[in-house]
């Protein structure tokens, strides 16, 4: 227990010694000197009043027929001292720059509390010796409730203080040392310490106003910063109520049980509802009955996990009963402590747009299909008559025949790229895998895709040893991934050159990289180079070749097989293209 008692006695002091700095560092020194010299001038009014009351009853005390001449000397010094204080308080509060000479103020100041304790001090000197026990207590009475009087008058500045205290002490303490009773030596031997207790109380006094000070100063900053923060977030918040209540897709606020309090326009509109109507609700009202289980389960997961969840689909009812597929981004409201402020439901209804795409995927896929079967016809007949299964057929024919054929063949894979893609795309697509030889493969491609690089006057050839690593993956959509990389390295790299292939192994991957010469990725494309129907010089692909989804293709074919794709730019020119597949253990 004692050790926790001081565990949390260090905390305070630690915590304390913090909130000092802040302090500290918070307050303004110029301000906080302002402070003190508004402080010691506005104890001038009562500091001249109690001055003339004191000295006019000491001079009436001790007045005498042969001292009157120096009591009334004595009386005009402490007139003439007041009379100066007084136009120093007036020069003060006329000055209106007055906080920006701080320091000539306090030194002038300075100067007049070492007068006025110079002036009491030369009545000590003066008129102790001169009068007899009575008056002799008297008037160390006096003094020493003028120099105590001081403690208050100049606790802001405990060294204008200990000035205005020693010029009272120090003749005092001579003439009761030198006076040759042995009390009064006494006594003076106390006079110093007496002293010394005054000018530390005084110290502590100046460093409890210096803390009020700053105190006040960092309290007025932080006010300020307060006051602003408080305005800017006021400012967000009506930006935030605004965005919301403007915003065309749903807004919903819940609390941690699911509980609707506050929905924007659009969501009225979406569910029917007027919102004083689900104020108050389970959000699980909106949702269809069957699909509430599911919902209770992704509920508990948002409020175990506390992050963002975006895409999620809801089969949500709306008042008249019509059910709506939405699209929600959920995101729970968190504050530094871990305590969950609230839920922001953001929805909006893709119901048209998943019929759209819907209707979308059976038009291409039926279109495909109606094309391809009659195009595969035409093309098998071309091919028939250019290769003179109908006999010699002249050559303007030929030529044509040719044309007809190759154009054909380009429509096909257009179609067989546009299957495959929407197969990817809804899941359709299954893949065999089975454990293959990458130098295999390779050659394989290689040597499948030889009359489209003779056609190009391209040739494709290995650099280096080709790894006999084995991969896991589909054969025949990696040699379709294959196809897709050389056939580009091909079409773009200048006649006469020569596509090199390589094979990597890193760690648990296996990297296979197609190199050419072509001109290279134009920055301005990369972003969107895996993308569907995306050529970079649509003029070149025109004249070469292409349907723009050979590489979007690759990109999913890979990721299904557990890969990754890219490419990077060749040392000397040119593309490298390259995916990596887990290597087979």
């Amino acid at each position: 227990m004692s050790n926790l008692a001081n565990g949390i006695e260090s905390a305070e002091h630690g915590a304390a010694a913090a909130i000092a700095e802040d302090i500290r560092d918070h307050a303004d020194p110029a301000l906080v000197r302002a402070d003190r010299v508004d402080q010691l001038y506005s104890q001038l009014p009562l500091g001249m009043a109690a001055t003339t009351v004191i000295g006019i009853i000491a001079a009436v005390e001790l007045q005498e027929g042969r001292l009157f001449e120096l009591v009334l000397f004595w009386g005009g010094l402490l007139a003439l001292l007041v009379a100066l204080h007084g136009l120093l308080f007036l020069g003060y509060r006329n000055d209106e720059r007055r906080h920006e000479n701080t320091e000539q103020w306090l030194r002038w100041l300075g100067i007049g509390a070492f007068a006025a304790g110079a002036t009491w001090g030369f009545a000590a000197a003066v008129f102790f010796p001169s009068h007899a026990d009575e008056r002799q207590v008297f008037l160390a009475f006096l003094l020493a409730g003028v120099m105590s009087g001081g403690i208050p008058m100049y606790a802001a500045s405990w060294p204008m203080f200990a000035a205005y205290a020693a010029a009272i002490a120090l003749p005092f303490t001579y003439v009761l040392a030198t006076f040759g009773n042995r009390l009064f030596a006494e006594i003076a031997l106390l006079i110093p310490l007496f002293y010394a207790v005054s000018v530390a109380i005084a110290y502590r006094l100046n460093g409890v106003f210096l803390s009020g000070y700053r105190l006040r100063h960092a309290y007025q900053r932080q006010l300020v910063e307060l006051d602003e923060a408080r305005r800017q977030i006021e400012a967000s918040g009506r930006k935030l109520a605004l965005f919301a209540e403007r915003a065309p897709i749903a807004v919903l606020e819940l609390d941690a049980q699911g509980v609707l309090h506050e929905m924007n326009h659009a969501a009225e509109i979406l569910f029917a509802y007027a919102a004083d109507e689900l104020a108050g609700k389970s959000v699980k009202r909106l949702v269809m009955p069957k699909y509430q289980a599911d919902f209770d389960r992704q509920w508990a997961t948002l409020m175990a996990s506390r992050q963002p969840m975006s895409g999620v689909k809801v089969r949500n009812v709306r008042r008249d009963g019509l059910t709506v597929v939405c699209e929600w981004t959920v995101t729970p409201l968190v504050n530094r402590e871990g305590q969950l402020l609230s839920v922001i439901a953001q929805g909006r209804d893709i119901t048209a747009q998943l019929e759209a795409e819907r209707l979308k995927k059976e038009f291409t896929s039926t279109l495909s299909h109606e094309l391809r079967t009659p195009l595969t016809s035409i093309i098998g007949s071309l091919q028939l008559i250019n290769a003179g299964v109908l006999g010699d057929v002249p050559k303007d024919v030929v030529e044509l025949t040719e044309v007809a054929e190759r154009n054909g063949q380009r429509l096909l894979d257009l179609i067989n790229d546009i299957l495959d893609i929407e197969k990817i795309e809804s899941g359709k697509l299954t893949l065999n895998p089975e454990v293959l030889r990458m130098d295999e493969l390779v050659r394989e491609a290689m040597l499948l895709n030889k009359g489209f690089g003779d056609r190009f006057k391209v040739r494709f050839q290995p650099r280096g040893e080709l790894t006999a690593r084995e991969v896991t993956a589909d054969h025949k959509r990696l040699l379709q991934v294959m196809t897709n990389l050389l056939s580009n390295a091909a079409k773009f790299s200048p006649e006469g050159e020569v596509v090199e292939i390589t094979t990597e192994e890193a760690k648990e991957w296996l990297r296979v990289a197609v190199h050419d010469r072509g001109p290279g990725i134009p920055e301005a494309f990369r972003p969107r180079i895996f993308g569907r129907f995306n050529q970079a010089d649509s003029t070149t692909s025109r004249q070469k070749g292409g349907t723009g989804l050979g590489l979007a293709i690759c990109k999913r074919l890979i990721e299904m097989m557990q890969g990754r794709i890219g490419f990077q730019d060749r040392e000397g020119g040119g593309t490298t293209f390259w995916f990596e597949l887990p290597r087979h253990a």
